[in-house]
């Protein structure tokens, strides 16, 4: 009987599909909206996506189930004195050759169904009720493959359980795309990896290479693998120098005009002429924000910018707490500490609350936001906050939520910094920003009036060396007062009264 059901499913799943269909045809039995088809089909297509994205969805589930069930019962039809190879080798071209894949995504496929199966019950459980994608559970697979039992089932209950002490804040991981999953997972894990951050950067750094791969139509790949702070500060430095190359003379895009830069500065001696044929050049500063008032404009003397957060102990050397790396995600503090030891231009005294690891608020009564406020905007939203986009925020543009001739405020509360893109999408279209808070960037409203959250970093307490925590009364006010870091000197008026409370 057991065929039987399955074959009477899946025909009652496809004759769903053909309702489905005809709804969105517009051939069904009435419309979504009599008062206002158009507007009602609009919706009602929205919701199929939103329903077949569940769907598709569950189906992954339970075809990761189906694979792992078949592989273990072919196992066990084979007898123990199956050969290994032949019998992975087997199992893999039957799951193959019934989904149509290669032997390579075959095996991929049942090792990531297995790893599901096996030690992520939190992560299959969400696939099968449609809140994650498949892609989502593939990026937790690969994210929890280093880590023991307990560190992947510490990174699922953070993303994946609401209950837990410390979950993930904002736009839900179901609701993000997956590469954006992808990024916030392995920062979390960078952060609470049993292994020090400091031990796996030394192995890693060994493995720095430049690599070349042919492509299609006379085009090939010439990338390289290298140490984060190195990686970014280039990529920054490219998109600035493109980015004081367009113009209304210059025709080239962003992405041409990195390529253009990347080849001249590997194949020449000078950076910043990128290809340019227009005969438009570049004005004169040295750091670079892309602001979008015209207030901070690159040339081809610029330098890269690196935007880096470190706690203070760690900076000083009395913990080994990683620091953050904005673009990146978290890096080794003695690569935090030489970015500051060696000037890096962007580097700004951050104070952060101890309690969450979050940015404090700061004031402004007018109407120009400055260089510090730009970076505390960076430090509080990482990236643009359209969902989904993934646009380094060293390229992004302040913006009032609530314009200024409107009342608005400048202050982080009312400050978004969407990349040119999404700048123009919220002021040509019926995009718009939420409110934000001081430590939450906005989230979007759709034009159809649908409500999108945006990713929230995950802020944590930083790490207090021994004798620091505020329990430990008699020795921070030993500490403090004799044994004063450097980088706690010359304090604002906010961090001496937040010095003052925690010695008390």
């Amino acid at each position: 009987m057991g065929k039987a059901v399955v074959a009477k499913a899946f025909e009652d799943i496809r004759a769903a599909l053909a309702v489905l269909d005809a709804e969105v045809d517009g051939a069904g039995l009435e419309p979504f909206s009599a008062a206002d088809p158009l507007a009602g089909l609009v919706d009602g297509c929205l919701d199929v996506l939103a329903g077949a994205r569940e769907v598709e969805a569950g189906i992954a589930g339970l075809k990761a189930k189906a694979a792992v069930k078949y592989s273990d019962t072919a196992w066990a039809v084979a007898g123990p004195d199956a050969p290994v190879v032949a019998q992975e080798m087997a199992v893999a071209a039957e799951i193959g050759c019934v989904l149509a894949l290669g032997p390579r995504a075959a095996g991929a496929f049942l090792a990531t169904a297995h790893a599901l199966t096996a030690g992520l019950p939190r992560t299959l459980a969400a696939l099968q009720a449609g809140t994650i994608s498949w892609q989502h559970a593939v990026a937790m697979v690969d994210e929890t493959a280093s880590l023991d039992s307990a560190g992947a089932a510490a990174l699922e209950a953070h993303f994946l359980d609401p209950d837990v002490l410390d979950p993930a804040r904002g736009c839900p991981v179901g609701e993000m795309p997956a590469h954006r999953f992808r990024v916030k997972a392995r920062r979390w894990r960078e952060r609470h990896h049993a292994e020090s951050i400091e031990k796996r950067h030394a192995r890693s750094v060994a493995d720095r290479r430049v690599e070349y791969r042919p492509d299609q139509d006379g085009m090939a790949w010439l990338s390289a693998c290298l140490p984060a702070d190195q990686a970014l500060a280039g990529w920054n430095r490219l998109t600035a120098v493109a980015r004081a190359l367009q113009g209304p003379e210059e025709c080239r895009s962003m992405a041409q005009l990195r390529a253009d830069t990347f080849v001249d500065a590997i194949l020449t001696s000078e950076l910043g002429a990128g290809g340019n044929t227009s005969g438009t050049g570049a004005g004169a500063t040295d750091d670079v924000v892309g602001t979008g008032d015209g207030a901070d404009v690159p040339c081809s003397t610029i330098r890269a910018q690196v935007l880096v957060t470190v706690p203070v102990f760690s900076l000083t050397g009395q913990t080994d707490e990683p620091a953050t790396l904005h673009g990146y995600g978290p890096i080794p503090a003695s690569m935090a500490r030489r970015l500051v030891a060696d000037g890096a231009g962007s580097f700004h005294r951050v104070l952060v609350d101890p309690r969450d690891g979050a940015p404090l608020e700061i004031g402004r009564t007018s109407y120009r936001i400055t260089k510090a406020m730009r970076a505390w905007l960076r430090m509080r939203d990482g990236k643009c906050p359209f969902p989904g986009c993934s646009n380094n925020s060293l390229d992004n543009e302040a913006d009032h939520i609530l314009a200024w001739h409107k009342g608005g405020t400048t202050g982080i509360s009312n400050l978004g910094q969407p990349c040119p893109k999404h700048h123009r999408l919220r002021h040509t279209t019926d995009w718009k920003p939420t409110p934000a808070t001081k430590n939450e960037p906005p989230g979007w409203i759709s034009p159809t009036g649908r409500h999108y959250k945006s990713e929230h970093q995950d802020w944590e307490p930083p790490h207090w060396p021994p004798g620091f925590l505020p329990r430990e009364q008699s020795k921070l006010k030993e500490r403090i007062p004799f044994k004063e870091p450097i980088a706690l000197r010359d304090r604002s008026l906010l961090e001496e009264a937040l010095l003052q409370h925690l010695a008390q």
